[in-house]
C-alpha cells in the first residue's frame, strides 16, 4: 500500500471515531469457544466505542460490560459439549463423509438455535437494530434475522475464504490455484492435485446447492414466513464479509471490495502478566518451555490411551518443561516436567520469551497467534481447515505436521527434536511474523471501520458485486460463448456452402467447355 493511501485510510479511521452510536445484533452461534473468541473481540470493541451490541452466543461475558448485552443459548453449548468426544473419530472417516457430517451438524445446530427460548423472545420483542453481524458457519437460515429487522447483513468468517462466505459477496475462487479449505494443498498444485481440487470443488458445489442449501432455505421459510426476501436473495446480498485471515498467513487471492481480511483481530497486542505459579514454571525452566494445546473443540482427555502414553513418554524424556492443556486434573503418569490445566492464557504464554514452540491441532486461531508471537509449531491436524493450515506451515518452513492416524512416540519425538535443533523454523516464523505485523491499520480497527461504514452508508450497496445478480450461465459467459461459437459455426457453414457452390459451378463450367471442344 502506498504511503498516501495509508494516510488517507488513517484519516478516515480518525474521522469515523466520532460516528454516532449504532445498534448491532451479533450472532455467534456455534458452541466452539475459538469462534466466539474472534467474534467477541469485535463485539467488545464496538461496545467500548459506544455502540449498543446485543450478542447471541453460548458464552456470555463473565464480567458485565457497558453497552454489551448477552442473550445466552445454552442448548447449543450442551450439544457441542456432547459431540466433542466424536471429533477425534473424524480422522477415521473419508473426506466425503466428513463434509456431509459437517452439513448435518449445521442443519441440526440451526434448528436448535431458532428453537431457543431466548431467541424466540428476542424475535417477539420490539427491539430494533442497525445491522446484523452473523457468524458464517453452517447456519444460513439465521441470515433471516437481518431481513426480519430489515437491516444490512454482515458476515463474520471465523476462518479463511470458503464458498460459504465468498458466495455472499461474489469473490471468485479459481480452482487452478485456490485450494479447498478441506484439502491439504497449497496454491502451487501439481496437475493431479489440480484435478483433485477441481473434482472436489464440483462435489462440494453440488452438495451445497442441491442438498444442503435447500434444507437451510426450508428452515428459513419455516421460521421467517413473513420475510419479503428468501434465504438465497438475502445470502447473495450481504453488505460485508469479514475474514479471520491475512495474506501473509495464506496466499494472494482475489477478493471483491466488501470482503475484508481482518485476521488476528482477537490477538492481544499488549501482553498481560501470567499467574504467579505459571510465570515461575516458565521462567525457571533452564531449557525453555513447550506449549501444547489441541484447541477448544478437540479435548486432549479424549485421546486414545496408546496415543496419550506416547505423548507422556516423549515429554518425560525432554529437558524442556511442557504446558499441556489437559481437561482432566487427574492425568495418570504425568511427568514432573509437565504442567497441566484445563485452560491457559494462550496469547500471553506464546508471547513469553522462554516459550520455544507450540504443539497444536493446526486451527487457524492457534496458528495465527503462534505466528504473531514468532513461535514455530508442530501440528497434529484432526479435521476441517487444520490440514490446509499445516500444509501452508510446512511449505513456508515454520511448521512440522505429524499425522494423527499413524501417530507414534518415535514420530512425535522426531518432530520435537527437529524443532528444537533446527533454527530455520524460528528464523522463518520471525519473517512471517514481521510480514503479518506490518499492516497500516490494526485488524480490529479495520473491522470496526468497515462495520460502521456499512451502517453509515445504509448497507453500502455501491460495494455490491454485479456478478451476484447473474445466473451460472451468465456469470461464466456460457450464453455469450454459445452465441459466438454458434455465429462462427454459421459463418463457417455459409463459407463451406459458398465454396461448394463455387466449386460446383466451376466443375459445371469446365464440363461444358470440354463438351464444346469435343463437338468441334
Amino acid at each position: 500500500m502506498h504511503f498516501p493511501s495509508v494516510i488517507l485510510m488513517a484519516t478516515a479511521l480518525l474521522c469515523a471515531a466520532n460516528v454516532q452510536a449504532y445498534r448491532y445484533l451479533a450472532i455467534i452461534h456455534t458452541g466452539a469457544k475459538s469462534h466466539h473468541i474472534v467474534g467477541s473481540a469485535l463485539m467488545k470493541e464496538l461496545a467500548r466505542r459506544g455502540h449498543q451490541v446485543t450478542v447471541i452466543s453460548p458464552f456470555p461475558l463473565k464480567k458485565p460490560m457497558e453497552n454489551h448485552f448477552d442473550i445466552e443459548i445454552p442448548t447449543i453449548k450442551a450439544v457441542m459439549e456432547n459431540t466433542a468426544s466424536a471429533l477425534l473419530k473424524t480422522t477415521e472417516k473419508s473426506i466425503v463423509e466428513n463434509v456431509r457430517g459437517f452439513y448435518e451438524m449445521g442443519l441440526n445446530m440451526t434448528r436448535i438455535f431458532l428453537e431457543e427460548n431466548n431467541v424466540k423472545a428476542l424475535l417477539a420483542s420490539n427491539q430494533t437494530f442497525d445491522a446484523v453481524i452473523c457468524e458464517v458457519f453452517l447456519a444460513e437460515a439465521l441470515y433471516g434475522l437481518s431481513e426480519h429487522y430489515n437491516v444490512p447483513l454482515i458476515g463474520l468468517g471465523t476462518f479463511g475464504a470458503h464458498a460459504w462466505n465468498t458466495d455472499m459477496v461474489g469473490s471468485p475462487s479459481p480452482p487452478s490455484y485456490v485450494a479447498s479449505a478441506l484439502l491439504p494443498f497449497n496454491e502451487h498444485m501439481t496437475l493431479w492435485q489440480r484435478v483433485g481440487n477441481f473434482a472436489f470443488g464440483i462435489f462440494e458445489r453440488l452438495l451445497l446447492d442441491l442438498y444442503y442449501l435447500p434444507k437451510q432455505a426450508a428452515i428459513y421459510k419455516e421460521y421467517f414466513p413473513n420475510n419479503k426476501r428468501d434465504m438465497y436473495e438475502v445470502r447473495r446480498n450481504a453488505a460485508l464479509v469479514l475474514l479471520n485471515q491475512h495474506v501473509s498467513l495464506s496466499f494472494s487471492r482475489p477478493y471483491v471490495h466488501n470482503q475484508i481480511e481482518v485476521g488476528g483481530m482477537h490477538i492481544n497486542r499488549k501482553r498481560s502478566p501470567l499467574p504467579a505459579d505459571l510465570e515461575r514454571f516458565i521462567k525457571e525452566s533452564k531449557h525453555g518451555v513447550i506449549y501444547f494445546s489441541m484447541g477448544s473443540n478437540v479435548r486432549s482427555k479424549f485421546l486414545p490411551a496408546e496415543k496419550r502414553k506416547a505423548i507422556l513418554d516423549t515429554f518425560r524424556g525432554l529437558k524442556q518443561r511442557v504446558l499441556w492443556k489437559f481437561e482432566d486434573p487427574k492425568l495418570e503418569g504425568k511427568p514432573d516436567n509437565v504442567y497441566i490445566s484445563e485452560w491457559f492464557p494462550q496469547d500471553d504464554i506464546l508471547a513469553h520469551p522462554n516459550v520455544k514452540f507450540f504443539i497444536t491441532h493446526g486451527g487457524l486461531l492457534s496458528t495465527t497467534e503462534s505466528i504473531y508471537h514468532g513461535k514455530p509449531f508442530i501440528g497434529i491436524p484432526i479435521f476441517g481447515d487444520q490440514f490446509l493450515n499445516m500444509k501452508r506451515a510446512e511449505t513456508g518452513g515454520y511448521g512440522i505436521s505429524v499425522d494423527y492416524t499413524s501417530f507414534t512416540k518415535e514420530k512425535f519425538q522426531s518432530a520435537i527434536e527437529r524443532m528444537l535443533n533446527d533454527e530455520s523454523y524460528t528464523k522463518r516464523v520471525a519473517d512471517i511474523s514481521a510480514q503479518y505485523r506490518d499492516q497500516p491499520i490494526n485488524p480490529l480497527d479495520l473491522a470496526v471501520y468497515w462495520v460502521e461504514y456499512v451502517v453509515r452508508h445504509k448497507g453500502a450497496r455501491h460495494l455490491h458485486c454485479a456478478g451476484q445478480d447473474l445466473s451460472f450461465i451468465q456469470y461464466h459467459s456460457i450464453d455469450s460463448m454459445l452465441i459466438i461459437f454458434g455465429g462462427l459455426t454459421l459463418v463457417l457453414l455459409l463459407v463451406l456452402l459458398l465454396i461448394r457452390s463455387v466449386w460446383g459451378w466451376l466443375q459445371f463450367a469446365l464440363a461444358r467447355k470440354d463438351i464444346k471442344k469435343k463437338t468441334h
